[in-house]
Parts: C-alpha cells; structure tokens; sequence
C-alpha cells in the first residue's frame, strides 16, 4: 500500500509540475479533460496517497532515531 502511495504522489507531483511549468495536465489530456469521471477519480486517488503518506512520516521519523 505504502508503495502503490509513494507511485500516485510522484504521478501527481509530476502532474502539477506540467500544470505550473507549461501549463499543460497530462492527466487531463490522457483521460479526456478534468471532468471526465477517469480524471476525478486519478485526481482523487493522488489526493488519497498524499494524504496516506502524510500518515508515514511519523514513522519514517521513528525508523531515523
């Protein structure tokens, strides 16, 4: 679970890199627009990983002391 987390956080900090650089979402143009119902859900499952991996830093934390 942890890597398929770490996976939809790079695809979504790869994404929004597009967005900010050249203004392009790969998502977006990949799956047929913002709206389109594959897009919400890739756009909800990234925002579910960042928040799972937020829930990894205390461990990560602990394994460094």
């Amino acid at each position: 679970m942890n890597i398929i987390a770490w996976i939809l956080v790079i695809i979504g900090a790869i994404n929004w890199g597009l967005v900010g650089f050249f203004q392009f979402d790969l998502v977006a143009a990949i799956f047929g627009g913002q709206s389109a119902v594959v897009s919400r859900i890739i756009y909800a499952l990234v925002g579910l990983a960042g928040l799972w991996s937020i829930m990894l830093l205390p461990r990560i934390r602990n394994k460094e002391k």
